[in-house]
């Protein structure tokens, strides 16, 4: 696993690839050498790492990757725009109804396991949460850290934009379909998320678990029967509360390039890369 303390350097060499990949992101390429992939953030760095090698061992073959969130992944695939939209969320089912009508049968692969972990300022005192206080922290009804055992300091929420999927499962799962506070501050990337909470001692953010470095603090999140922390161990047992599947959609008459990249991320070797990059294996 790419400790903590590297992943800024990682982020950065990502963005340099996505830069360099897009523009072959606006076509969708007409044979089996070549092939688009776009979508979630949360995904991305994997994509990218696997990407890479998977080139290195196929010079012949093209794989292109831009983020842009789950939700735009998948209007792209629905559009036929890319061969494979990545997600941080299961497609809905008037997405994959839209799909149908528009003649793409969508296809789900699991590629891999993470864990949504909520992050505060390090000089924050709080070491954790119940579900029910991350609730109310993040619908408005608490706003102020004394309120869950923190010093008398106004919660600053961070959330990320609406086309993500980690915003679609913290909604789901985390404030069960409530409406996020009015004063929340939406972010389009997850480095954003960092970098504010890193900068504001009364800020709380989520992310996932690969982004997670030294210049922030995770929480442990309890519930019911005492708090259980973002671990490796945790997130593959599905122990810790928010741990996730993650996932490629392609369409189900994909062929070439597309089922050879799907395939080789799915083979022990890429799997090896899901790990090496901070992510956990699909067993």
């Amino acid at each position: 696993m790419i400790k903590p303390q590297k992943l800024p350097v990682l982020i950065i060499i990502l963005v340099m690839l996505t830069t360099f990949f897009l523009p072959g992101c606006l076509e969708r390429p007409d044979d089996d050498t070549r092939m688009m992939i776009k979508g979630s953030d949360t995904v991305l760095p994997l994509t990218q790492f696997a990407a890479e090698e998977f080139m290195l061992k196929n010079p012949d073959l093209t794989v292109s990757v831009a983020g842009g969130g789950s939700g735009v992944g998948i209007a792209a695939l629905i559009d036929g725009e890319i061969q494979v939209a990545m997600s941080s969320r299961e497609m809905r089912e008037s997405e994959i109804e839209e799909a149908k009508n528009k003649g793409v049968t969508p296809v789900e692969h699991i590629v891999a396991l993470d864990g949504i972990v909520v992050i505060v300022n390090p000089e924050n005192e709080v070491s954790h949460l119940s579900l029910e206080e991350l609730r109310g922290i993040y619908n408005g009804s608490i706003s102020n850290w004394k309120d869950v055992g923190g010093e008398d300091r106004r919660i600053s929420a961070i959330t990320r934009d609406s086309s993500s999927g980690t915003y679609q499962y913290f909604r789901s799962e985390v404030l069960k379909n409530d409406n996020f506070r009015p004063d929340a501050l939406s972010m389009s990337a997850t480095g954003g998320v960092v970098q504010e909470v890193s900068q504001n001692r009364g800020s709380i953010g989520y992310i996932g678990f690969a982004y997670a470095t030294d210049r922030v603090k995770t929480l442990a999140l309890d519930t019911g029967n005492g708090p259980v922390a973002p671990t490796p161990a945790t997130i593959e047992d599905r122990e810790y509360p928010l741990a996730r599947p993650l996932y490629y959609y392609s369409r189900d008459d994909a062929s070439g390039v597309t089922v050879q990249f799907i395939d080789f991320l799915l083979s022990d070797e890429g799997q090896d890369l899901v790990s090496e990059i901070g992510y956990f294996r699909v067993e």
